[in-house]
């Protein structure tokens, strides 16, 4: 592999059809020119050519819109998922701590009562010596 492969490889398959293509598209263009035909034939000829190419055109970006938009619908889909997930969980995630506040408060209250409770038990017992 030479340097200039090393520095810009071939990135995917489509790469090499799009450069096909496009030679192919240059190759029968140049074939159109040097081609001994009258000039009306020729301009006739190349206005057909023109028409394929802006078809073929048409119909790759038309194909491009197509997949952008689907891509665009799931990408929207997964993200409103996401967030319904996301909503959900800090919403458990509340529920919880607000059930663990309410159980530390009644542990606490219930300890301060027995707390109280025990200290008057204690003074009871002081006061009877």
């Amino acid at each position: 592999m030479n340097k200039a492969e090393k520095e810009f490889p071939v990135e995917s398959g489509s790469t090499f059809f799009k450069g096909i293509f496009i030679g192919g598209l240059l190759g029968a263009a140049a074939a159109l020119l040097f081609a001994p035909k009258p000039g009306r034939e020729m301009r006739s000829d190349l206005s057909d050519k023109l028409t394929v190419a802006t078809d073929k055109t048409k119909e790759v970006a038309g194909a491009v819109t197509d997949k952008t938009k689907t891509i665009a619908t799931t990408v929207g889909e997964k993200a409103t998922d996401l967030a319904g997930t996301v909503s959900a969980k800090a919403s458990d995630i509340f529920t919880t701590v607000s059930d663990s506040k309410q159980q530390i408060a009644a542990t606490l209250a219930e300890t301060g009562k027995d707390w109280r409770n025990g200290k008057r038990c204690l003074q009871g017992h002081h006061g009877q010596r």
